[in-house]
């Protein structure tokens, strides 16, 4: 079974940047949209940046000019490159990609830990 592997997590200082990345453990095709979602301690998972096959991208209003989400669909891999970090962006980041099967089936990855120290 195809699985997601995210990495790229870390632990960074305010003002700092990250670089996450996800990627498919398998070949897989047919991927509709790629995202990225956090949650942090004690709060509900939140949507961060959305990217579909059409190249259309969207973003939380807190990370927007700060975060910057891009694919490489020949390598089925997504990225979320991380500026200007706050300690309130202090997650596990998650990527999602939904497919383009019937019923539009969801992967997830395991998560990456991204802290950032004030």
């Amino acid at each position: 079974q195809v699985q997601l592997v995210e990495s790229g997590g870390g632990l960074v200082q305010a003002g700092g940047s990250l670089r996450l990345s996800c990627a498919a453990s398998g070949s897989i095709f047919s991927i509709n949209a790629m995202d990225w979602y956090r949650q942090a301690p004690g709060k509900q998972r939140e949507l961060v940046a959305a990217s579909t096959s059409g190249g259309s991208t969207n973003y939380a209003d807190s990370v927007k000019g700060r975060f910057t989400i891009s694919r490489d669909n020949a390598k089925n891999t997504v990225y979320l490159q991380m500026n200007s970090l706050k300690p309130e962006d202090t997650a596990v980041y998650y990527c999602k990609w939904t497919l383009g099967w019937p019923g539009h089936p969801e992967l997830w990855g395991q998560g990456t830990l991204v802290t950032v120290s004030s």
